[in-house]
């Protein structure tokens, strides 16, 4: 697609989140984190102290000890406990001092007893852990008030001044470079509030194809000195969404899902820290698994489409969004292209060959869609029977009429229709295609023989050969379809399914798309974009096949997000097969105990520390014993008992099929990633809403 200049629309637009102004955002520190976490505003947490005191226990522990102090204090100075304490006082100063009341007995005595007081808050400021409280508590309030001054009012403005070689939106890599024109530019755009963040991540793109040797370095300089922060545009001139329901950091291209609570079962690293997804997750594809209304679509893939599609702006992805009309992806003007199959309003076509001029190519991909789900029910256990069914059609045809058949004319020549097969003949006489005509005659013999694959494939290809969608899968040209050999350029596409009456042909569909996409993903000459295929309830889509695809796309700079309400959508062979191919994994609240299981045993164990305590009853021989252990008894209601505790390591289930199953709060889900690197993270429970 040519990259166009837009026309400079205004550089926000209205959000239904609160956002950072820009320069704070663009300015904000972003430390090294684990995969997965979001590191905008992130502060790394100090080592794990297995000593470390509860903070109510340290903090009530200091107040308690503070007031023991004061009252030690009191009844010494108003001689409550006599005067044994000031001896030292008496002997170490003349006796005249005091006698005759002169100021050096005066000052001496005040000094004794500010001392003796130290003495005394040293000692219960030791029992009390006040060292521990100033270190927690004071000590932070410090350090956020003269050391960081980022988090002051204008803070991170005054420091950019004081280090404009260092500040992001001075460009400093631009003039070391010598493009000092172009960052100048730029950074008064910044500074006037004309560019957002989208804008800066779009020329971040175009200077890296300078940097890769794509485009030169004057171009990129023009470019931006006549249109600034509109410099090289999406080609639908959109600099922004219409909306966001998310937060979004495009400088580390992570969207925020949610946070982790600060609870024992997650680590303690992660604890309170808020958990993101980015492409280097996402490389790896991710499948989320939880009941219908656990917040799939609205928690999990409406902010990762959201993401994507800012990500598309600026020219880093390309993103095909997939789900039944109305499941709330995104509204149309979000996207470049929007299929609505079987609406008539629908301003784009899909191509039901995915683009290839390749017969072989395009008999898989649709062997497929059509029986993919069946495939190991066929003889052979795989699809490559009826692949070969399709190819024996569709290269004759293409070799007579140069194009691939329509649903209609594919779905009589599997048929058999002898009108249909005689016209093809005649056709490939006609155009001297003897080769061709020699596949047609083999698969007019195969036709009716035991185990051929024609008639089912009649009777699937037949749910799309109706009149909702007798406007669709056109082959002639007349509309425009849609290719997911488009791949290669920044896209945002929407597919929206037929639901309602056509639920197998959906399924049907969503497998034609994701076979198209693990094809064409896998296929792209140039892999610098992102390419991200979003589909928003995969049940009935998991096949061999689309398993060895999501296989290969990691190596493609490529992924999938796949929801399913419950892994019985899959087949039972492909169960553990899929959870082995995705990185990421996600379980939602109410997922049941036979999913639990799944995510339990692909989550493995680790080495826990676990504490037993056992009671043993005291028996005593000593009368007066006897009596005591009478009375605590009698009190107590309990008998007198000590404790013994054996502390070892075991070997546990990080998340149990139990725990997954019915210890998971509402709205929450245990998410586990692993970078497109090979960084694993372990199992988090996560606070979608937060």
């Amino acid at each position: 697609m040519p990259q166009g200049v837009p026309p400079t629309p205004p550089a926000t637009a209205p959000a239904a989140t609160a956002r950072p102004p820009f320069l704070t955002w663009l300015r904000a520190p972003r430390p090294e984190a684990s995969a997965g976490v979001w590191t905008y505003g992130h502060k790394p947490k100090p080592p794990e102290d297995p000593e470390r005191i509860p903070g109510r226990r340290l903090l009530s522990g200091a107040l308690i000890a503070a007031l023991c102090g004061w009252l030690v204090w009191s009844l010494l100075w108003n001689g409550y406990l006599g005067g044994y304490w000031l001896w030292p006082l008496d002997l170490l100063t003349p006796d005249s001092w005091s006698e005759n009341g002169e100021a050096a007995y005066v000052v001496a005595a005040y000094t004794y007893y500010g001392i003796f007081a130290c003495v005394i808050a040293v000692i219960f400021g030791r029992v009390g852990h006040w060292g521990e409280v100033f270190r927690r508590y004071v000590a932070p309030l410090f350090r956020r008030a003269w050391d960081d001054p980022g988090t002051q009012p204008d803070g991170a403005a005054a420091h950019a001044a004081a280090h404009p070689e260092t500040d992001p939106a001075e460009w400093p890599h631009l003039r070391a470079a010598g493009a000092h024109s172009a960052a100048d530019r730029l950074a008064a755009e910044a500074r006037a509030g004309a560019m957002n963040d989208v804008d800066h991540a779009r020329i971040e793109r175009a200077w890296q194809t300078v940097r890769a040797g794509r485009n030169s370095l004057a171009a990129f300089t023009d470019t931006v000195l006549r249109h600034g922060a509109a410099a090289h545009g999406h080609p639908s001139g959109a600099r922004d969404l219409p909306a966001r329901t998310a937060h979004h950091d495009l400088v580390a291209r992570q969207v925020r899902i949610g946070t982790a609570p600060e609870d024992l079962r997650n680590p303690y690293h992660h604890r309170g820290v808020g958990l993101a997804l980015d492409p280097d997750v996402l490389g790896t594809s991710l499948l989320a698994v939880g009941p219908p209304g656990a917040g799939k679509t609205g928690r999990l893939v409406r902010p990762v489409v959201e993401s994507l599609c800012l990500q598309a702006l600026a020219g880093q992805t390309a993103v095909v969004a997939v789900g039944p009309a109305g499941a709330g992806l995104g509204g149309d003007e979000a996207f470049d292209v929007v299929v609505k199959i079987g609406r008539p309003d629908s301003a784009y076509d899909l191509d039901l060959y995915g683009g290839t001029t390749d017969p072989d190519e395009a008999a898989g991909i649709l062997a497929e869609a059509l029986i993919g789900d069946m495939a190991a029910s066929l003889p052979g256990g795989d699809s490559r029977r009826a692949a070969t069914a399709l190819a024996q059609l569709l290269g004759p045809y293409r070799a007579a009429h140069g194009r691939f058949p329509s649903v209609p004319e594919l779905r009589e020549l599997l048929d058999g229709s002898k009108t249909a097969v005689g016209a093809l003949r005649d056709a490939l006489e006609a155009a001297g295609e003897r080769a061709q005509a020699r596949e047609l005659e083999a698969r007019v013999r195969q036709s009716g023989a035991p185990g051929d694959a024609g008639a089912l494939l009649a009777d699937r290809i037949a749910l799309l050969d109706r009149p909702a969608f007798a406007d669709f899968f056109d082959t002639s040209g007349d509309r425009r379809p849609f290719s997911l050999r488009a791949l290669e350029h920044p896209l945002r596409v929407r597919i929206d399914l037929p639901e309602r009456g056509h639920a197998e042909a959906s399924r049907m569909l969503a497998r034609l798309v994701l076979a198209q996409f693990t094809e064409c993903a896998v296929g792209r000459a140039d892999r610098s974009l992102f390419a991200c295929l979003v589909l928003d309830d995969a049940s009935h889509t998991i096949t061999p096949e689309a398993l060895r695809g999501i296989q290969r796309l990691r190596s493609a700079n490529a992924g999938a997000v796949l929801t399913l309400r419950t892994l019985d959508d899959v087949p039972d062979a492909l169960r553990s097969g899929l959870l082995g191919a995705v990185g990421c994994r996600m379980a939602y609240a109410g997922v049941t105990t036979w999913d639990g299981a799944r995510f339990a045993e692909v989550w493995g164990t680790e080495w826990v520390e676990t504490r037993d305590i056992t009671d043993r009853q005291i028996i005593s021989d000593e009368p007066f014993t006897k009596v005591l252990h009478f009375i605590r008894k009698v009190v107590t209601g309990r008998a007198v008992t000590t404790q013994s505790v054996t502390v070892r390591k075991v070997e546990r289930e990080r998340w149990s099929a139990s725990e997954l199953a019915h210890s998971v709060p509402a709205g929450h889900a245990v998410l586990s990633v692993t970078s497109v690197r090979g960084e694993g993270g372990p199992p988090v429970l996560v606070d979608l809403r937060g």
